[in-house]
C-alpha cells in the first residue's frame, strides 16, 4: 500500500521534501491557501486550506487516510502538524510542546519557569501595559509578534516613544494579536543559527552556523548563515547540553529543529528561539553539502516513523553559507551585479526575481529575491565576504 503523506504548505523553501517524496513513490497531498505555490505541481492532490486552520486540516487528514504528516520550514503550520499527528496517532510530537515552542510568550515562560536563562520578557495585548513593562526593562528592547516567522514584525527599539510604532508593526503580523516586549541581551560574537534532528529523544546531529544580518538595511533579519560557526567548543558543549535538557522537559521525541541562540558577554547561553522545524534559508540544503547529512530526507522518514538513526552527529568539512539575496533599496529590479569572486564560489543560485519586477527594501524573509550556497576558500574570507556582501553580490533597481 502506497504511503500518503500531507504536507502543510508547498512555496518554493518547501519543495525539497517533497521531491524526496515523491522519488520514494509516496501519494503526496499538499494543502495551503496559495493556489500558485510550486509544490502543488509536483502533488497528487492539492487543497486550498490554511496550514493554521487545525480542525479543517484535521478533517481533510482524516477524510484521505493519511500515513504521515510534515510542516517544512514553517513555524505556523508546526502546531497544526503535532496536533493532526496527536489525534491520529501518527508519528510526531506532543502538540503542547510544539505549541510551547512555536509561540514566543509561551516559550519565554517555558524557559523561565525551568531555570533557563531568559532575557526579561512579556507579551501583550494592550499597549498601556506593554508601555508600564518597558518602563521597567528600559532600551534597547525587542519588540516582536508572538506567533509571526521569518522576522516579520520585529523591532529593535532604542528609545521608549518608539514603543508606539512598533507595537503596531508587530500586532500587523500576530494572528493572536499578542506582542512580546523584551531586553536586549549584549552578546559576544555572531548571534548563532544552523538545524538539528532528534532521534529517540535524542539531539542526533546538529549543524550550527554563524547568522549575518546587514546592517545596510533591516539589522534584524537574517541574510545568510556561515558554517561552521565561530565560537569555542566549550560554549557549544553548553548549548548542547541545555538543548538536550529542553528536549526531555518537553518531551521531544522525533524530527528537525531550528536554532536561534546567543552566548552573551560573560558567557551564558540564551535560547532566543528553538522552532520544531526545519530551518528555511537554505539551511538543510548547506548542511547537506557541508556534512552529507540529509535533513531533509530524515524529515520525510520521520514523518512516516522509519528508522532514523543514520542521522549521526557529523562535523562541517569546509566553509559554507546560505545567502539571501536581497534589495537595499524599494524599486523595480535592473540586474544582480555579482564579482567574478563571488560567482568562482557559488554552488547554487536561485533567482525568483526578473527584470521590471517591483523590489521592496528588505525588511522580512518575504522580500528575500533568491537564494544562494556557496563555498569558501577560509573561515576569514567566508566572515569578511558575507558581512560586507554588498561589495560582491548587489541588487541594482530603478525607480
Amino acid at each position: 500500500m502506497t504511503k500518503r503523506i500531507l504536507f502543510l504548505g508547498a512555496a518554493p523553501s518547501q519543495v525539497p521534501p517533497i521531491e524526496y517524496a515523491k522519488a520514494q513513490g509516496y501519494y503526496i497531498i499538499t494543502c495551503d491557501y496559495l493556489p500558485e505555490n510550486p509544490g502543488h505541481k509536483l502533488a497528487d492532490e492539492y487543497y486550498n486550506v490554511s496550514t493554521t486552520d487545525q480542525d479543517a486540516v484535521l478533517e481533510l487528514a482524516k477524510k484521505l487516510k493519511i500515513d504521515g504528516i510534515v510542516a517544512y520550514a514553517s513555524d505556523p503550520a508546526a502546531p497544526t502538524a503535532a496536533y493532526i499527528a496527536e489525534e491520529m496517532g501518527l508519528p510526531g510530537n506532543p502538540y503542547e510542546s510544539v505549541l510551547t515552542l512555536a509561540r514566543k510568550d509561551l516559550f519565554r515562560a517555558f524557559l523561565k519557569e525551568h531555570g533557563f536563562n531568559v532575557p526579561r520578557s512579556e507579551s501583550f495585548y494592550d499597549l498601556q501595559e506593554a508601555s508600564k513593562w518597558l518602563e521597567e526593562i528600559s532600551v534597547p528592547a525587542f519588540i516582536k509578534p508572538v506567533d509571526s516567522s521569518g522576522s516579520k514584525g520585529v523591532t529593535e527599539i532604542t528609545s521608549k516613544d518608539q514603543l508606539n510604532a512598533a507595537f503596531e508593526y508587530a500586532l500587523n503580523y500576530s494572528r493572536e494579536k499578542k506582542v512580546v516586549v523584551e531586553e536586549k541581551i549584549v552578546k559576544q560574537g555572531y548571534q548563532v543559527a544552523g538545524d538539528g534532528f532528534v532521534v529517540d529523544g535524542q539531539l542526533a546531529f546538529h549543524s550550527w552556523a554563524d547568522e549575518h544580518f546587514d546592517k545596510l538595511c533591516n539589522g534584524l533579519v537574517p541574510i545568510g548563515q556561515t558554517f561552521p560557526t565561530s565560537h569555542d567548543e566549550k560554549l557549544l558543549q553548553e548549548a548542547h547540553k541545555e538543548t538536550q535538557r529542553l528536549l526531555n522537559l518537553l518531551n521531544m521525541k522525533t524530527g528537525a529543529l531550528n536554532f536561534d541562540f546567543l552566548f552573551s558577554q560573560d558567557g551564558k547561553f540564551y535560547f532566543l528561539e528553538l522552532g520544531p522545524r526545519n530551518g528555511g534559508c537554505l539551511i538543510p540544503e548547506v548542511i547537506r553539502y557541508a556534512t552529507g547529512v540529509d535533513l531533509i530526507q530524515a524529515t520525510v522518514d520521520a514523518a512516516l516513523g522509519l528508522d532514523c538513526s543514520y542521522v549521526q552527529q557529523t562535523s562541517v568539512k569546509g566553509f559554507w553559507s546560505s545567502y539571501m539575496v536581497h534589495s537595499l533599496n524599494t524599486g523595480k529590479f535592473e540586474s544582480l551585479n555579482v564579482s567574478e569572486r563571488a560567482q568562482n564560489m557559488i554552488v547554487e543560485s536561485n533567482m525568483y526575481t526578473a527584470e521590471g519586477d517591483q523590489v521592496n527594501l528588505y525588511s522580512g524573509s518575504n522580500d528575500t529575491l533568491g537564494m544562494m550556497i556557496l563555498q569558501y576558500p577560509d573561515m576569514e574570507t567566508m566572515l569578511d565576504m558575507v558581512d560586507n556582501m554588498e561589495h560582491d553580490i548587489r541588487v541594482r533597481t530603478i525607480q
